[in-house]
């Protein structure tokens, strides 16, 4: 698995409930633009709108030698789930305060793009505090850990 770009932010924002590995449709043009890591995924969610789950704000810049070829860096991309994934995602996102977040994208084994889609709840800026205390505590203990076995 080759991760072409991550989300740390989503990872900071967000307490993450499920993970899930979804398809992704995508013009040639944006694959190839794709594998050179021109990928944005800051800023970027997903709807479910009449039965498709749809990710906005995920900028794939234009491949220069595509010429005319190109489409719109910011357009909106289809995912590609099965009936019964989309059915149980809409249960869950139809609670308050739940969203759909890409984490990554990256190329799997066979060479398709893949993304990372979670389902996650906004953490309120006190949580978000308290995170980055408890990883700066665990950083200092794994430090002094490393320290005492030499």
């Amino acid at each position: 698995m080759k991760v072409i770009a991550s989300n740390k932010k989503a990872q900071r924002d967000y307490d993450i409930l499920q993970r899930l590995e979804v398809g992704i449709e995508l013009k040639g043009s944006e694959v190839k633009s794709i594998r050179r890591a021109n990928v944005n995924l800051k800023d970027s969610f997903a709807r479910i709108e009449s039965g498709e789950v749809i990710l906005y704000n995920t900028h794939i810049s234009p491949y220069e030698e595509a010429s005319y070829l190109n489409v719109d860096p910011l357009r909106a991309r289809k995912l590609l789930l099965h009936k019964s994934q989309i059915n149980k995602l809409w249960q869950r996102v139809a609670q308050r305060g739940v969203s759909l977040i890409p984490l990554k994208i990256y190329f799997n084994e066979q060479g398709w793009v893949k993304i990372e889609l979670a389902l996650c709840k906004g953490r309120k800026l006190y949580d978000r505090r308290e995170a980055i205390k408890r990883k700066e505590e665990e950083l200092r203990l794994r430090k002094v850990l490393k320290i005492r076995k030499k």
